[in-house]
C-alpha cells in the first residue's frame, strides 16, 4: 500500500475538494499528468505514476521544449492516483490554496530502471501526452552534505518534438485545460462550468476524453455516448435526411470551390462569414478508417503532415466522408501563420498541425455537393461535436453577423481576412461568386522568375524577382526582399540555382535598372507574398515573403483583382507611404533572424506607419537601442552622437549635460530611415519636446508584471489606473509594450516641471500599492515584486524615456509597441501581440488611430486633482 500519510496530513478533506486517496492501491500504471496551479506562486505540478502513487514535482516556470533549457522542479510529497483527475479550486487557507487545471496528461515510459534513476538523481523517460511528447530528463541538483535534496531540473531532450531557442513557449501558447477547455481564470470564476471535474482518475489508455464545453456541441449531440479506447466516435448524423443529398460513391477528389476577391464582405442574412485561414487547403477523404489528404490541385500530401491529424480524422463517426478544410499552424496570438507552417514542414515537425474543417461534401454513401451550405455545415458540426476542443482537428464555426464588423474584428486580431459564403447554395467547383474573400492586407501567389544574391551572405538570396501570368505571358511584378530567415534565404538559393536560366522569361523587356544583378531562373516556383498595394509602375509596394506554395502550379498564377470584369476592384491601401532620400546599405541584412525582417523591411514598415508615429518621435529628444548586426548580435543603448552618424539625424545642446554631449532628434521621415540604416530597433523619446525641454507634455505609467502574474490581472490593473487618472482630471491612453506589460499614458499641456510631474506619478503609484499591496508594488526592488505588478513611475523624470508608440522592439518576433483602444483591452490581445509582420492587418481593421486625439486631450497638471486617495470605481 502506498504511503500517503504526508499528503493527507497537509490537508483537511472536510474543506478541500481534493481527493483523499483512501481507495488508492499499488499498481503498475504508466500515467502522467501536469496540473497548472495558481497558488501563492503560479507553477506546474508534474506527476508520474509509479508504485501506486503519483511522484510529484512543482515546476516553477513550467516545461520548456527547448533542449537543454533547465526548469527548476521542486520535489513534493507523493499524491494519490485519483489526484490525476483533479481540477478545481482549493480554498484559501488550505495547503496549496488556489485554482488547479489539468494542463496535460497521457502516458510515460522510463528509458531505464526508474527506481535506480530516482535514487541516483537522473530519471530519463519519454512522454506521450496531449501537449508534451518525446524524451525528457529529471536531474537532481547538488545540495549541502546531509541535506535532503528536493531541487531537480526538468530538461527537454533533443528530438523531433523539440523547439528552437526563441520559439514561442508552450506554456504561453497553451493556456487551457485539456479536460474542460477552460483557463485558470475560467475555473476560478466558474465560467463555462458544465460538469464536476474533481477527482476523476487519469485515463491510462491514452484515449483523450472529449470535453463538451459549448452549448452548441451539447445541443448537437445531447445524448451522444462516449467512445471506448481506440474506437470511433459513435455516429449521430443521418445523411439521407440532409436536404438535396443523393446516393453516390465516395469520390477520390472534388474540384474545390474557390473564393473571389472583393474589397468588402457582402451584407445580408443570406451570407455566412468565416475566418480566412493562412495555411494549406486540403480535402480529407475518409473511408473505413483510412484517410487521405489532398491539396487544392489534387496532390496526395497525406504523408507530408505526419500521423496526428489523419489519426484524429479516422476516429470521426463516419464510414465514408469527404471534408473540405485547411491545415494550419497557429502562432502565440492564436492566428494561423503560414510562415510557421512552412518552418514546421521544413523541420519535419507535426505536433502543431491543426486541421479546420469548414465543409462536408460526402457522408456515408450520400453526395452532399447539391445540398445548401447551411445544411452541410450543420451536419459537419454534428459529425465533429465530439472532437477535442483544442485537438488536431476542429470545426470551423461561422458567424451570422455584419460582414463589415466581422472583417474589422478579424483585422484587429491580425488575421488574414474573412471568407463569406451563401448559405443557400450548393458546392460548385472553381472560382465563383457564391464564396467571396475579403482580406486585411493584399496577399497572393507570384511566380519566382529570378533572384538577386544577398549582399551579406554569398550562400543566400537577397531578394526574389516576381511575376504573374496575363494574356501577354509572364508579367513583371517587382521584387520581395524581406521575410526570409537566414535558413530560408539559403535554401531558396540552393533550389533556385538548380533552375538557372540564361535570360528572363518575362513577355516584355525589363528596364535596365530592374534587370541589373539578377540571376534568372525557370519560372517554376511559386511564392506567397504579402504587400501594401501597387506602385504607379505596376510593381509591388512593401512586399514581404511568406513562403513557397508547392500546392499551386506556376502556370495558374494570375494577378488577383485583375482578372476581368467579374472581379472586384482592389481595396485601397491603408495609407499612403512616406518617401525618403536616404539610401540603405545592405538592405537585405536580417535584423530579426526568427522572422526574416530585414533592414529594408523595417524601413518599409516605418513608411507605412509614418503618419502615426511622427507625432511621438519628431522634435523630441531620443534615446536609441541599436543592433547594427540585428538581434542575433550585440545591442546597446545610444543617447549621444556616434562616428559616422547620418546628417538626417539632428543634434541639440543639452544645457544640463556636464560633458557637453548633444541630444539626438529627428525632424522628418529621412531622419527615421537614417535611424533604420544605423540599426536602431527601438526608439525611446523623452516626455518633453525640444521646444519646451524642461516641461513634460505627457506622463507614462508602466505596468510591469512579475512572471507569475496572469494577464487578467494586468487588464484589471490597467483599468484601475485609467479610473485613477480620470479621477485626477487626466485623459488616459493605452498601449502594449511589445514586451510583457502595458503603458497607460496621459497627455499634458507643458506647464509643470519635471519634479512636479514625477512627484505626481510617484503619488499615483504609491496609492495603488497602499490600497492593494498584494497586487501592486511601487519600488523597483525585485525581491518585492513576486506575484505583483510593478507600477513604474520612474519613466517620468528628466532624461528618462519609454519606447515610442509604433516603435519596434529589439525582441524575438519583431514586436511593436502598439496603441490600443480601451475596448480592445482583453484576453485576445496580449503585450506582444503585434509585430512588423501583422500590424498592417490591424491598421486595415481600424476606423482610425486609437491615439489620434492624444495631443488634443492634453490638460495642465495643475488642473489635475490630487491622486493620493483611491479612485471610486
Amino acid at each position: 500500500m502506498a504511503d500517503l500519510d504526508t499528503y493527507r496530513a497537509k490537508r483537511d478533506f472536510a474543506k478541500t475538494p481534493e481527493p483523499s486517496g483512501e481507495a488508492a492501491a499499488a499498481g503498475a500504471g504508466d500515467s502522467f499528468v501536469i496540473q497548472k496551479h495558481a497558488a501563492t506562486r503560479l507553477h506546474y505540478d508534474f506527476r508520474l505514476e509509479l508504485d501506486g502513487v503519483l511522484k510529484s514535482w512543482a515546476v516553477t516556470r513550467g516545461p520548456s521544449l527547448v533542449p537543454g533549457e533547465k526548469r527548476l522542479a521542486v520535489e513534493t510529497e507523493d499524491h494519490p492516483l485519483d489526484y490525476g483527475g483533479f481540477e478545481g479550486t482549493i480554498p484559501k487557507g488550505q495547503y496549496g490554496g488556489g485554482t488547479v487545471i489539468l494542463w496535460d496528461r497521457g502516458r510515460w515510459r522510463p528509458l531505464f530502471d526508474p527506481h535506480k534513476g530516482l535514487a541516483k538523481g537522473h530519471l530519463e523517460f519519454e512522454l506521450e501526452g496531449e501537449r508534451l511528447h518525446g524524451r525528457w530528463h529529471l536531474v537532481r541538483m547538488k545540495g549541502r552534505r546531509g541535506e535532503k535534496r528536493t531541487n531537480w531540473l526538468l530538461i527537454k531532450g533533443e528530438d523531433e518534438h523539440a523547439r528552437a531557442e526563441g520559439d514561442p513557449e508552450i506554456v504561453e501558447e497553451a493556456l487551457t485545460s485539456v479536460e474542460s477547455g477552460r483557463t485558470i481564470e475560467d475555473v476560478t470564476h466558474g465560467v463555462g462550468e458544465v460538469a464536476v471535474w474533481q477527482s476523476k482518475p487519469v485515463e491510462r489508455s491514452g484515449a483523450r476524453r472529449k470535453a463538451r464545453i459549448t452549448k452548441a456541441a451539447d445541443a448537437a449531440a445531447p445524448d451522444r455516448p462516449e467512445a471506448g479506447p481506440g474506437e470511433p466516435i459513435p455516429a449521430v448524423a443521418d445523411p439521407a435526411a440532409i436536404p438535396k443529398s443523393k446516393a453516390g460513391r465516395l469520390p477520390d477528389f472534388v474540384e474545390p470551390c474557390l473564393a473571389t476577391l472583393q474589397p468588402k464582405p457582402p451584407s445580408g442574412a443570406a451570407w455566412l462569414h468565416e475566418i480566412k485561414f493562412d495555411g494549406y487547403r486540403l480535402q480529407a477523404r475518409i473511408k473505413d478508417g483510412r484517410v487521405a489528404l489532398r491539396t487544392r490541385s489534387g496532390l496526395d500530401w497525406t504523408s507530408k503532415f505526419g500521423a496526428r491529424v489523419p489519426e484524429a480524422l479516422a476516429r470521426l463517426p463516419v464510414r465514408t466522408a469527404l471534408l473540405d478544410g485547411e491545415l494550419v499552424v497557429e502562432g502565440p496570438n492564436g492566428a494561423s501563420d503560414f510562415s510557421a507552417l512552412q518552418a514546421d514542414l521544413g523541420a519535419e515537425r507535426s505536433d502543431r498541425f491543426v486541421y479546420y474543417a469548414f465543409d462536408l461534401l460526402h457522408l456515408d454513401g450520400r453526395d452532399l455537393t447539391g445540398s445548401p451550405l447551411g445544411a452541410r455545415k450543420a451536419t459537419l458540426e454534428q459529425v465533429m461535436a465530439g472532437v477535442e476542443p483544442l485537438g488536431p482537428i476542429r470545426y470551423s464555426a461561422h458567424f451570422e453577423v455584419s460582414g463589415d464588423a466581422m472583417l474589422r474584428h478579424a483585422c484587429r486580431l491580425s488575421l488574414e481576412g474573412v471568407v463569406s459564403k451563401r448559405a443557400d447554395r450548393p458546392y460548385r467547383g472553381g472560382r465563383g461568386k457564391d464564396w467571396v474573400k475579403s482580406k486585411c492586407a493584399d496577399r497572393q501567389e507570384f511566380v519566382v522568375a529570378g533572384y538577386v544574391p544577398s549582399t551579406v551572405n554569398a550562400k543566400a538570396i537577397g531578394s526574389l524577382v516576381l511575376g504573374y501570368h496575363d494574356a501577354s505571358g509572364l508579367r513583371h511584378a517587382g521584387r520581395v526582399g524581406t521575410g526570409f530567415t537566414n535558413a530560408v534565404a539559403t535554401e531558396l538559393k540552393r533550389r533556385l540555382d538548380r533552375l538557372r536560366a540564361a535570360r528572363p522569361t518575362f513577355a516584355a523587356k525589363l528596364p535596365a535598372a530592374e534587370a541589373r544583378g539578377v540571376t534568372w531562373v525557370r519560372p517554376e516556383l511559386v511564392a506567397e507574398v504579402e504587400f501594401r498595394g501597387w506602385t504607379a509602375a505596376e510593381s509591388l509596394r512593401h512586399a514581404s515573403f511568406r513562403g513557397l506554395r508547392d500546392d499551386k502550379a506556376a502556370a495558374d498564377v494570375v494577378r488577383e483583382g485583375k482578372q476581368g470584369a467579374e472581379t472586384a476592384s482592389e481595396a485601397p491601401a491603408v495609407m499612403s507611404a512616406a518617401r525618403t532620400s536616404v539610401k540603405l546599405t545592405h538592405p537585405d541584412r536580417v535584423y530579426w533572424p526568427e522572422t526574416g525582417v530585414t533592414k529594408a523591411g523595417l524601413a518599409d514598415y516605418y513608411a507605412e506607419v509614418w503618419r502615426l508615429i511622427a507625432p511621438h518621435v519628431v522634435g523630441r529628444p531620443l534615446s536609441l537601442v541599436r543592433c547594427p548586426g540585428g538581434t542575433a548580435e550585440a545591442c546597446f543603448f545610444q543617447k549621444h552622437a556616434w562616428k559616422g552618424i547620418h546628417r538626417a539625424i539632428q543634434r541639440h545642446p543639452d544645457p544640463l549635460d556636464e560633458a557637453g554631449e548633444d541630444i539626438l532628434w529627428i525632424r522628418d521621415f529621412d531622419g527615421l530611415v537614417a535611424l533604420v540604416q544605423a540599426g536602431v530597433l527601438e526608439i525611446h523619446p523623452w516626455g518633453s519636446a525640444l521646444a519646451d525641454l524642461e516641461r513634460p507634455d505627457r506622463i507614462v505609467m508602466d505596468l510591469d508584471p512579475h512572471e507569475d502574474v496572469p494577464w487578467s490581472a494586468m487588464i484589471a490593473a490597467a483599468e484601475e489606473l485609467r479610473e485613477r487618472m480620470r479621477a485626477a482630471g487626466l485623459v488616459p491612453f493605452l498601449k502594449n509594450t511589445g514586451g510583457k506589460g502595458l503603458h497607460v499614458c496621459a497627455p499634458l499641456k507643458p506647464a509643470a516641471d519635471w519634479e512636479t510631474v514625477k512627484g505626481f506619478c510617484r503619488d499615483l503609484a504609491e496609492a495603488m500599492e497602499r490600497d492593494a499591496p498584494a497586487r501592486f508594488v511601487s519600488t523597483a526592488t525585485k525581491a518585492k515584486r513576486t506575484g505583483r505588478i510593478f507600477v513604474d513611475y520612474l519613466r517620468n523624470g528628466r532624461g528618462a524615456t519609454v519606447v515610442a508608440p509604433y516603435s519596434t522592439r529589439a525582441r524575438t518576433g519583431a514586436t511593436v509597441s502598439t496603441p490600443l483602444a480601451w475596448d480592445e483591452l482583453g484576453p485576445e490581445i496580449g503585450p506582444a501581440h503585434y509585430t512588423v509582420l501583422n500590424l498592417g492587418q490591424r491598421l486595415a481593421g481600424l476606423p482610425g488611430d486609437p491615439w489620434a486625439d492624444f495631443g488634443a486631450s492634453a490638460v495642465p497638471l495643475e488642473a489635475a486633482k490630487p491622486a493620493r486617495k483611491r479612485a471610486k470605481r
